[in-house]
């Protein structure tokens, strides 16, 4: 019995399709159900049985989910324990992050993480809240930063700021020049907003419906520099994060930002509920808590 084949099992699992596990474990589908074939010749019982619309355990599939997760854990506890050994941080942290967080957020934050940190590799997985939860479930990545609450089973969030929202407008756009706005000063005006399954577009119909109103959708993008370059064009408004808005925008830009009354996004980890993250893994989220405190939000 391999380890790669346990991964292999436990991939099949989580994902219900023998195409997807052999996706997210970076091998082809033979190979992958050529290892999952003489895992179960090696038990002498079926593990699966297949059809054409999913792949269900079996009883003996059952049975072994259990001790397969029980020996990637002790494994990734005995990893942890021999790069303790001298004091010195080293291995990889999987850091889940949303796209409308990572480019802002993370660059800078990184870098001095790098340099405190040198022997710890960062692998950034930019996703939507929905997969990021599951992969973080899944043990796929250690930590994912997101927009919270995540109201999941199995998961448990750590807040780190509350991050203000804006109202993204043409240049020209009569409301431009205010100071402030509610989300009813743009009742009328058509949204670009970011595909669905972004939580960001998600908050905004939210938000709007308790507003009493259901947006005017003319236009969706998976990039929110997408979204704000539609903006620009004059295609309509949107509502964006303070931490998507230029550093030092320009009189001669052509997006103006202006605070939306009382509305915010919370911005913190999610990780696994029974899963100990990796000293890597917690010292990463310290990091970056403490730079949260220090900066004072964003």
């Amino acid at each position: 019995m391999e380890i790669h084949q346990l991964r292999y099992f436990l991939a099949v699992v989580r994902t219900h399709n023998f195409s997807r596990a052999a996706e997210q474990c970076h091998v082809s589908q033979p190979s992958l159900s050529q290892q999952i074939m003489k895992l179960e010749d090696e038990l002498g019982e079926r593990l699966f049985t297949r059809t054409r619309r999913e792949v269900a355990l079996t009883p003996a599939g059952q049975r072994l989910t259990a001790h397969a997760e029980r020996v990637l854990d002790e494994l990734e506890r005995a990893r942890d324990s021999v790069s303790a050994r001298d004091g010195v941080l080293r291995g990889k942290v999987a850091l889940g992050v949303l796209p409308t967080i990572a480019p802002y957020h993370l660059p800078g934050r990184l870098r001095a993480f790098a340099k405190k940190f040198p022997e710890v590799e960062v692998e950034v997985h930019e996703d939507t809240t929905a997969r990021l939860a599951r992969a973080v479930l899944a043990k796929e990545i250690d930590l994912a930063l997101v927009s919270l609450p995540v109201e999941q089973r199995g998961l448990v969030g750590r807040h780190l700021f509350d991050e203000p929202l804006f109202v993204a407008l043409p240049a020209k756009h009569p409301l431009a020049r205010r100071r402030r706005l509610a989300l009813a000063d743009v009742e009328r005006e058509t949204f670009i907003l970011m595909q669905e399954g972004h939580c960001l577009a998600g908050q905004t119909l939210a938000f709007c419906r308790m507003q009493g109103f259901a947006p005017r959708v003319s236009f969706r993008s998976a990039q929110i520099e997408t979204v704000r370059a539609f903006v620009a064009a004059g295609w309509g408004v949107s509502v964006v994060p303070a931490m998507a808005r230029p550093a030092a925008p320009g009189a001669d830009d052509p997006v103006r930002y202006v605070p939306l009354d009382d509305l915010t996004r919370g911005v913190g980890f999610i990780s696994h509920e029974r899963r100990t993250p990796s000293r890597e893994a917690r010292a990463l989220a310290d990091f970056l808590a403490d730079d949260a405190k220090e900066a004072g939000a964003v």
